[in-house]
């Protein structure tokens, strides 16, 4: 686990395991504190946070935040940061008040980045080398990358939290989406129900060792992705033949907004009006936005899925 901790002016930091994308989830211990230290800055500032770049040491509470993360814009807001955020990318689009502009992720453009003054910035990639782009102008920059496990989820709201001076409410957030998820999968039926969740129409799918198979995992369904050909990477793109012979008992779709995909469009694919899921009205559509972001609203997929678990159970 990447661990947060206040940096005290001539205190030794103690060597750190990094947790990023893609690894197991290693616990490390906390760094040995020093035996003397002076008292922080007001504020609890400076403040070091260990993130998938290294250690970053933010000298005072930021007030300029670029977000150029969907998920971590929605998390600053989230934690009480909002009034920090003076920009963020064209993806950003929850809440609503969250200062939107053209700033890209996907291909960032440092001079526009720097243009806004940031004092912090946020980012889920490091495209174009752009943390190290940030860091030649003395730049804070945070690379928080796509979670692979609620855990690390969780991990990355709270280092949010410490880094931007809103910790108790990280604290806070954190631990109303652990027992509202928990209470969610606890309440569900426990059944031997398979499922199939749609990425795209290619098709691509999401096996139980993602982000969001962990999160079906918690309900009890069996993802039938897992015996995919091919599942490297977690996200296997099957075909029709594959889904059709699986006949999911339930159909997650994380396509609607991108492809107006539901019920109707899949019974016209070839072989898949006779599906289960289809016939017996179990075809779920999601939010795209909330089915790929790994923040606060990740309790609003567990209700849908829950809800949808329920009925199925019942019916």
């Amino acid at each position: 686990m990447r661990s947060v901790r206040t940096a005290f002016a001539g205190a030794l930091l103690g060597t750190l395991v990094l947790a990023g994308c893609g690894q197991t989830g290693t616990t490390a211990s906390p760094a040995p504190a020093a035996t003397t230290a002076p008292a922080p800055a007001s504020g609890g500032f400076p403040v070091t946070v260990e993130a998938a770049n290294g250690k970053v040491t933010i000298a005072k509470k930021p007030e300029r935040i670029v977000s150029l993360s969907a998920t971590h814009t929605e998390t600053l807001f989230a934690i009480g940061a909002g009034a920090q955020v003076i920009a963020v990318d064209e993806r950003s689009n929850h809440p609503a008040e969250a200062p939107k502009t053209n700033l890209s992720g996907f291909k960032p453009n440092v001079e526009a980045i720097v243009a806004h003054k940031p004092d912090l910035v946020v980012v889920s990639d490091d495209l174009d080398k752009v943390v190290a782009e940030l860091g030649k102008v003395n730049v804070p920059v945070l690379l928080q990358p796509s979670a692979t496990k609620l855990d690390e989820a969780y991990e990355e709201i709270t280092e949010l939290g410490a880094a931007t001076g809103n910790k108790a409410k990280a604290e806070e957030v954190v631990t109303g989406m652990r027992t509202a998820i928990d209470k969610l999968a606890a309440e569900a039926p426990k059944g031997k129900l398979t499922y199939y969740h749609e990425l795209d129409t290619t098709p691509y799918a999401a096996t139980s060792q993602t982000f969001i198979g962990q999160i079906y995992g918690m309900f009890g369904l069996t993802n039938i992705a897992d015996k995919a050909p091919d599942a490297a990477g977690g996200y296997p793109k099957l075909s029709a033949e594959f889904v059709a012979q699986a006949d999911p008992d339930l159909i997650f779709l994380a396509d609607v907004k991108c492809c107006e995909q539901s019920k109707d469009t899949l019974a016209k694919r070839p072989g898949w009006k006779n599906l289960s899921a289809i016939k017996n009205d179990r075809v779920i559509q999601l939010d795209d936005d909330i089915a790929s972001r790994w923040g606060p609203r990740v309790v609003e997929l567990a209700e849908t899925i829950g809800a949808a678990v329920k009925k199925a159970g019942t019916s």
